[in-house]
């Protein structure tokens, strides 16, 4: 178990650093005197956006077989990124 969650730690805390949602955190943490409500907002939107995406991830694998969730992921993420390079995103 120990295992598991170190490694959805550093994959999270690895896939996170440096995104979007990272720089406007960073940059709404500029503009505001107590950088507390910003860390807790942030914090909040993460923990609630991870605890849908293991529900659903463990309901939706009841249906769909794993490899087509990791065929549809890195499609999206493929596309996702080509749109991003081309400047359409």
């Amino acid at each position: 178990m120990f295992k598991i969650m170190l490694t959805a730690f550093w994959m999270v805390f690895l896939a996170e650093l440096g995104d979007k949602t990272q720089l406007q955190t960073m940059m709404l943490a500029t503009q505001c005197k107590s950088r507390l409500p910003v860390f807790l907002g942030s914090s909040i939107a993460l923990m609630l956006s991870s605890f849908l995406a293991v529900t659903l991830g463990s309901y939706i694998t009841r249906y769909v077989p794993p490899f087509y969730l990791r065929l549809a992921a890195g499609s999206a993420f493929i596309i996702i990124g080509t749109l991003t390079i081309i400047g359409k995103l």
